[in-house]
């Protein structure tokens, strides 16, 4: 009988060897101690609520208009001779400032002719008189007849009639001699004109179209829901312009626009609405004037015509009023208060106004309330949650994750979270 070699039996004492190596490990593993998995609460930011006075805002756009626009017409036709050298588009002036003269030679003719005409009436009139006061002397003697004297009357009336006329003809040439110079309406600026110096024109026709500038108007259009905001003179019979009672109830607006390349804001009121509510948008036009709108003093840039703006109107005050995020709002009108013991109670509130990003709550909230602001789908009353800490996004990447980024430590890092 043949025994295995010596090169056969190690590997195999090996193998037996580490066997009960591995039995023994086995046999001896603790077996681990069972346990029910730890359930959390929904980790939640909440806000501290404070009540505070509120002035609503309504915001809205429109663009400039000038709040009294007229054609500059002749009264006369004739040729012009003299022309301003305001008259030009985008030239300014005053009231009462001559734009242009149209030649008066005839206006002159015409006035000679009508003086000549009342010197003539009032002579043939002196006339009738004295021989109807003559007849009337006649008859108290008894040398004359009826009919001269009813004659005598008679063509006393006439020439009466006849220099009354020749006195309207007089009135008459004397505006058409003033007509012959144009003066400004108003103080304003010219937009257009189509006249020269040589040209001839006609009684009625428009030469240049001019716009007033001691103030300028804004039409905001704004939904008519937002008018509760506002207190607006939308009385029957609003108080007299200019009196204590109409300022007071006149919002202020403040304009905002780019001119020049830069941000300049101005300031007017609200005066009136516009007549009706457009049946198909549900918006009412409010009209704003600011007064010196192209800034005579000089302390401001102009408010020109056609310039688009944003405006921002003065509303109603509120002494108290809980301002929140939007996202703290439920449905239309329900909020999740947390009680003390870190449950959520499903509540009711007052939401005055839902703005982009916050909502306005007047009744509903006591001081010192927390209100959750994360969204929570499957929300109920009663649900426990727990409160990140105040100071830290516990729900997302801390400051110093967005300060450091991924380019800080490691150990900084992990310490933030």
């Amino acid at each position: 009988m043949t025994w295995p070699s010596g090169k056969v039996l190690l590997p195999v004492a090996i193998l037996c060897l580490g066997g009960l190596g591995v039995a023994a490990q086995l046999s001896l593993r603790a077996t681990p101690e069972a346990r029910a998995p730890e359930v959390l609460s929904p980790l939640v930011r909440v806000v501290t609520v404070r009540s505070e006075p509120y002035e609503f805002v309504v915001r809205t756009q429109g663009t400039v208009v000038p709040r009294t626009e007229s054609e500059l017409v002749p009264q006369l036709s004739g040729e012009i001779v003299w022309v301003a050298p305001s008259l030009v588009s985008g030239g300014f002036f005053e009231a009462g400032d001559p734009l242009l003269r149209i030649d008066p030679a005839d206006s002159r003719s015409a006035l000679e002719g009508a003086r000549a005409a009342v010197a003539r009436a009032s002579s043939e009139e002196a006339r009738a008189r004295k021989e109807r006061e003559r007849q009337a002397r006649l008859a108290e003697q008894g040398v004359t007849s009826q009919a001269r004297i009813d004659d005598a009357d008679n063509q006393h009336r006439i020439t009466e009639a006849v220099l009354r006329e020749a006195r309207v003809r007089l009135a008459d040439a004397k505006r058409d001699l003033a007509r012959t110079e144009i003066h400004a309406p108003y103080a304003g600026r010219v937009r257009s004109e189509t006249v020269d110096v040589g040209q001839f024109v006609n009684r009625g026709t428009p030469v240049a179209r001019l716009y007033a500038v001691d103030w300028a108007e804004v039409r905001l259009p704004i939904p008519d829901r937002e008018l509760r905001f506002l207190d607006l003179p939308l009385s029957y019979r609003p108080s007299p312009e200019g009196s204590a009672d109409a300022t007071s109830s006149q919002p202020s607006v403040r304009l905002e626009a780019e001119f020049a390349g830069e941000r300049h804001h101005w300031q007017g009121r609200i005066v009136r609405t516009e007549g009706e509510i457009d049946a198909r948008s549900r918006m009412i036009t409010l009209v704003a004037r600011i007064e010196d709108p192209y800034g005579a003093d000089g302390t401001r840039p102009p408010l020109a015509v056609g310039l688009f703006v944003s405006a921002e109107i003065r509303g109603r005050r509120v002494p108290r009023a809980f301002l929140l995020p939007r996202a703290a709002l439920r449905g239309d009108d329900r909020l999740l208060v947390l009680a003390q013991d870190e449950r959520l109670e499903m509540r009711t509130v007052e939401v005055v106004r839902q703005e982009r990003d916050r909502i306005v709550v007047g009744e509903g909230l006591q001081e010192g309330e927390r209100v959750c602001v994360t969204p929570l789908p499957g929300a109920i009353d009663g649900m426990r949650v727990r409160v990140a800490e105040p100071g830290r996004d516990e729900l997302g990447p801390t400051s110093a994750d967005v300060e450091g980024g991924s380019n800080a430590p490691a150990p900084a890092r992990r310490a933030a979270r």
